[in-house]
C-alpha cells in the first residue's frame, strides 16, 4: 500500500523542480491529448485530476474552448506553480484535494483529464468511484497510467539485494476496465503503448526520480546505514545489468477513456467479463 502522506510530502518538495523532469508526464500528456481529439464533447466543466505544475490547462483550455478547467491536485506547491502559468484571460482554477473524495457536487462534472495520476493511487476503485459520481452522464474520464511492466529493471536489481518490495505493482489494464464498469463508469477503451528511457548512470536516473517525486516509491525507506548499504548494493546491480554503459528502463504506457453514465451499479452484485473491454493496439 501507498502512504498518501508520503506522497503528498514528496511532490511537495518535487514541485520547484518538476517541469525539468517531467519529460515521462509530458509523453503521456501528448498521448492522452491526441487521443481526446476524435471524441464530440460538449463541455463547461473540464477537471484536470493530479495537474502537478498544470503544464496541460493550455491545451485543455484551447481544446475545450467554453469551458472552465479546474486544476486538482493534492500537493499545494504543485498547485501554486501551476497557478503561476495562469493567464489572465484563462477560465481556469485550482482546488488542493484528494481524489477519493472530489470537492464536487454529483455530475457536475463534463471531462476529467487524468495523467499519471493512478500509479500514486492504492485503492483505484475508490477513485473512479468518486469520478462516476461527478462526472455527468455522457461526460468522459481520459487517463494516462502505468502498466505493470514498468520499471522492472529496477525491481530486478533490487530482488538480487533483499526480498522486500520496492516497486508499486501497477494495475493491468483489464482490472483497470473492472474497476470502471463496477464503479458506474461506462464503455472503456484502453489501449498500450511503450517508452524506453536511457541514462548514463544511475545517479542521473535518480536525480530525475526525486525531481519527479516518483523517488519514494522505488527505493528503501530505511534512513540508516543499511538501508544506504542496500541501496548501493541495488545501484550496483542496475549497473550491472545495462546493456553498453546505459541503464534503460522501460514503460508500459496504458491509455484509456470511458464514460459518465449517471446510474451506478451495485459493486455487490455486478460482473464483468474483462475479455470483452475493447482494446486499442497501437
Amino acid at each position: 500500500m501507498l502512504n498518501t502522506k508520503h506522497i503528498r510530502q514528496r511532490f511537495e518538495r518535487a514541485a520547484d523542480r518538476f517541469d525539468e523532469a517531467d519529460f515521462v508526464h509530458a509523453t503521456t500528456r501528448e498521448g492522452l491529448l491526441s487521443r481526446l481529439d476524435p471524441l464530440l464533447i460538449e463541455a463547461k466543466t473540464v477537471i484536470d485530476l493530479g495537474a502537478a505544475t498544470g503544464t496541460a490547462n493550455r491545451s485543455l483550455a484551447k481544446r475545450f474552448r467554453a469551458a472552465h478547467v479546474i486544476s486538482v491536485d493534492l500537493a499545494r506547491n504543485m498547485l501554486v506553480k501551476a497557478r503561476a502559468k495562469k493567464s489572465w484571460l484563462s477560465k481556469t482554477s485550482f482546488a488542493q484535494a484528494d481524489a477519493r473524495a472530489l470537492p464536487f457536487p454529483d455530475e457536475s462534472i463534463d471531462v476529467i483529464f487524468s495523467n499519471l495520476l493512478l500509479p500514486w493511487v492504492s485503492e483505484p476503485e475508490r477513485v473512479f468511484s468518486e469520478i462516476a459520481r461527478v462526472l455527468r452522464k455522457g461526460g468522459v474520464f481520459a487517463f494516462a497510467t502505468l502498466g505493470p511492466d514498468s520499471l522492472q529493471e529496477i525491481a530486478r536489481a533490487w530482488s538480487q539485494v533483499d526480498g522486500g518490495v520496492h516497486v508499486h505493482r501497477f494495475p493491468d489494464m483489464h482490472d483497470l476496465g473492472d474497476g470502471m464498469v463496477t464503479a458506474g463508469l461506462s464503455d472503456p477503451v484502453l489501449d498500450v503503448d511503450r517508452l524506453s528511457v536511457s541514462y548514463t548512470n544511475a545517479d542521473r536516473l535518480f536525480a530525475d526520480l526525486t525531481a519527479s517525486g516518483a523517488r519514494n516509491a522505488l527505493r528503501d525507506r530505511s534512513k540508516g546505514l543499511t538501508g544506504r548499504r542496500r541501496f548501493a548494493a541495488m545501484v550496483t546491480a542496475l549497473g550491472e545489468a545495462a546493456a553498453e554503459d546505459n541503464i534503460a528502463l522501460d514503460l508500459e504506457l496504458v491509455y484509456g477513456h470511458c464514460w459518465g453514465a449517471a446510474q451506478k451499479n451495485d459493486p455487490g452484485n455486478f460482473k464483468i467479463d474483462a475479455s470483452r473491454i475493447p482494446i486499442r493496439r497501437s
